[in-house]
């Protein structure tokens, strides 16, 4: 079956590639894009639907290193990728990022002699705005940041083997400020800064009045930087012209669920990822077919263990001997419950998968983060408990309890603490309210007051139980 499984692959492989072959026969003009592993396939299929949306049929190219997976490549072609598998260039920096392992693989643009012009885009990317007419730029156009250096994430290319050959001979000695490629295509185009901005909207009279330039730069509204709009919140420039956004966030990109709630542009990227098609099974709206299975089990497993939680609960009801509660125990909960909660978080978010929808991870890292720390603040708990019947056991005296009037049986008590159930719904209901009514600096204030509290209450009444488990047992032998 397996067998078959590979053979049927490989011939749609083969099948799509011929038809995107076929569809690039005398096409002079692509848009481009690079993917060097599995973890940036969303983003390529993102971008590939912005451009489509916009009307575009130019040839899309997506240069693939041998990191990327036959899935990937299979489902990139299923959505009008043309697939060209290439090497990756080594990047000859030894101090850079360890996320630009790859980056110098860019370079590989100017050498594709296939096409008279290519528009290279990074993968965290998006078309908002039909950008055919940047096609009329000259033979390099970026955009200029705010630094005076340009943006190596939105490039114009006339693809020269000459120039790519001269590229690669400086490539080990050519100083790169971020140790990656744009900083070698700064130090390689140092006079790029004093180049003319690109005028889509020149007519051909005046082009021809005024000598063919080397450069060209390209206005922000062709390189919108997210980066940017957080520091101000909002673009700098006008809105509705936008044609590109650029999801510089370093690490973190558009395709991480959590972005969502960070960055509001973030959610223009959305909006195209939910409509992406099923062109594989289980790929419809940017869905993984592996992360369905895992989402199943991560929104289920807590309720079992919720259920399994409740039937086992050993708290009780019961006076207690307060005086033999130790006077530092209160403090110490307090610190065992925030560790408790940071460790509960970091866990959650490691555990749910970063490419889902943003209400998906919301809902399964705040499900996880309670259920972790019910584990492991109730086995402080548990532990402070088996504490209290260990001082019990050492005590020389024992407290009295109570009885039922005239019968000499001991008080029957509920297995479940209300309060227990109290304290934990109460930092749900603040926990929960925290990031939905933005409240995030009085909100946090509360929560964190209410945690100081419970924690306290909740292991002293946990010490007290124990200590009177011991009296009761005593008694009743």
């Amino acid at each position: 079956m397996s067998r078959l499984r590979s053979i049927f692959s490989i011939l749609l492989v083969s099948i799509l590639a011929l038809c995107n072959f076929n569809g690039a026969l005398g096409s002079e003009e692509a848009y481009v894009t690079l993917l060097y592993g599995d973890e940036f396939l969303l983003g390529v299929r993102v971008l590939g639907k912005s451009i489509r949306d916009t009307g575009s049929t130019k040839d899309m190219v997506a240069l693939v290193s041998d990191g990327v997976s036959d899935y990937a490549k299979m489902l990139i072609q299923a959505d009008g990728w043309i697939v060209k598998t290439i090497s990756l260039l080594e990047n000859p920096n030894h101090v850079r990022p360890k996320r630009f392992w790859g980056v110098y693989t860019k370079l590989k643009i100017f050498n594709m002699t296939t096409y008279k012009k290519v528009v290279y885009l990074d993968a965290d990317t998006i078309v908002v705005k039909d950008i055919e007419d940047v096609f009329k730029c000259q033979k390099f156009c970026a955009n200029l940041k705010h630094s005076e250096r340009l943006n190596s994430g939105v490039l114009v290319v006339e693809p020269s083997e000459d120039l790519f050959k001269d590229m690669m001979t400086k490539v080990n000695t050519m100083y790169s400020y971020t140790g990656g490629d744009q900083g070698f295509l700064n130090s390689y185009f140092p006079d790029f800064p004093n180049a003319r901005v690109f005028d889509p909207h020149a007519s051909p009279e005046e082009l021809k009045s005024r000598p063919t330039p080397e450069m060209e730069r390209l206005s922000t509204l062709y390189n919108a930087d997210v980066g940017l709009y957080m520091l101000a919140n909002k673009w700098m420039v006008d809105e509705e012209e936008l044609r590109v956004i650029h999801y510089t966030l370093g690490p973190l990109k558009p395709w991480d669920w959590w972005t969502h709630w960070l960055v509001k542009p973030v959610d223009v990227w959305q909006n195209i990822r939910i409509n992406l098609e099923e062109r594989l099974p289980g790929t419809g709206g940017g869905q993984h077919p592996n992360d369905e299975l895992l989402v199943k089990f991560l929104i289920l497993l807590p309720f079992v263990f919720l259920a399994f939680c409740y039937y086992r609960s050993y708290l009780q009801f019961a006076d207690a001997a307060q005086s033999k509660v130790p006077v530092y125990l209160g403090a110490l909960s307090v610190v065992v419950c925030f560790v408790a909660a940071i460790i509960s978080i970091v866990l959650s978010f490691s555990s749910v998968p970063r490419q889902i929808m943003p209400w998906t991870g919301f809902l399964l890292v705040y499900e996880w983060t309670f259920t972790i720390f019910l584990v492991l603040f109730g086995s402080y708990l548990h532990l402070i408990h088996r504490w209290g019947k260990y001082v019990a056991n050492q005590a020389t005296s024992f407290s009295s309890l109570d009885y039922d009037s005239g019968k000499g049986h001991l008080r029957q008590t509920p297995s479940c603490d209300v309060s227990a159930w109290y304290y934990g719904l109460g930092m749900a209901f603040f926990a929960l309210a925290v990031p939905l009514l933005a409240l995030m600096v009085v909100g946090g204030f509360i929560l964190a007051s209410f945690m100081t509290f419970a924690s306290e209450h909740l292991s002293i009444s946990a010490f007290r139980r124990g200590y009177e488990d011991k009296d009761a047992l005593r008694i009743g032998t």
